[in-house]
């Protein structure tokens, strides 16, 4: 099979993965708090990635940088707060199209935490990001609700989380990682939760399971399609996610398609692709 329909595969699995976490994000919100969701969804987690560990073998447990986890997987619990937060009040597409601003702060933050320089194209693609997110936001037009204003954290915490994660992966497995994120965000989730704890019904089982499972699911579906093919060819995929939460918002929820949601998420997705093909080019 040629290496680029192996990728295409491995992003179905990433793209199917990633609408079924915000759709199961979407229904347990009705009865369950951001904080219980991301308690159960770090638990369950946490036993599916103990689980792969005990067959793959427990030296994958090893990390030679504690403190980088830590700081990466509390990065990464504000990213997974903000984005359910804004799953639960937002349309859909509108949490996608902000989520992907991810590489616009990432470009900002590398300076800061990877001693990168901000060359004349990354200012570009930064300020391209910038001017899809407000065609999205549109300030003075409409209001700015928090909602929103949580996605835009949640992608600068996930920005943060990936920056980390590049010097992770350096001494840890990606099993380490996983594991870890688990580990540290389980108590992030507890913790606060027992001052607004809400027993999920029978019926939010199998959903809280979806959004257990689906979040460990698209990261390992992601990297095997980066590992059939370039990032080139790869994001341009990850940017049919946006057309499908779209249609899913539609058909579950009778959320509207917004021209403005969809051209700003078009301009912040011209800016990434940018951005790849310059570095590409550059190496």
């Amino acid at each position: 099979m040629p290496p680029v329909l192996k990728a295409a595969l491995w992003m179905l699995g990433t793209l199917s993965s990633l609408a079924l976490m915000a759709i199961a994000g979407r229904e347990l919100s009705a009865e369950l708090s951001t904080l219980n969701i991301l308690f159960f969804r770090s638990a369950i987690g946490l036993l599916v990635a103990l689980l792969i560990i005990w067959r793959a073998g427990w030296h994958h447990l090893v990390t030679h940088q504690p403190v980088l986890q830590v700081l990466r997987n509390m990065a990464h619990y504000v990213g997974q707060f903000g984005w359910f937060y804004g799953i639960s009040l937002l349309p859909l597409a509108q949490v996608f199209a902000l989520e992907f601003t991810m590489p616009i702060w990432a470009a900002l933050l590398a300076p800061l935490l990877l001693k990168e320089h901000i060359t004349p194209m990354r200012a570009l693609v930064i300020a391209i990001g910038f001017t899809g997110i407000l065609i999205v936001v549109r300030p003075g037009l409409v209001p700015i609700s928090t909602a929103a204003l949580a996605v835009l954290m949640a992608a600068v915490g996930y920005a943060f989380a990936y920056l980390m994660t590049k010097k992770l992966t350096r001494t840890d497995s990606a099993l380490a990682i996983v594991f870890y994120m688990c580990l540290v965000q389980l108590p992030l989730g507890l913790i606060p939760s027992l001052f607004d704890w809400t027993t999920p019904s029978m019926a939010l089982w199998p959903w809280i399971f979806v959004v257990s499972v689906t979040g460990l699911s698209a990261h390992y579906c992601l990297a095997r399609a980066f590992a059939e093919a370039d990032a080139v060819v790869v994001v341009p995929m990850e940017f049919l996610r946006l057309p499908l939460i779209a249609f899913a918002g539609l058909l579950f929820y009778g959320e509207a398609l917004d021209p403005w949601v969809l051209g700003g998420a078009a301009v912040i997705f011209a800016g990434n692709f940018l951005n790849i093909w310059a570095e590409r080019r550059r190496q």
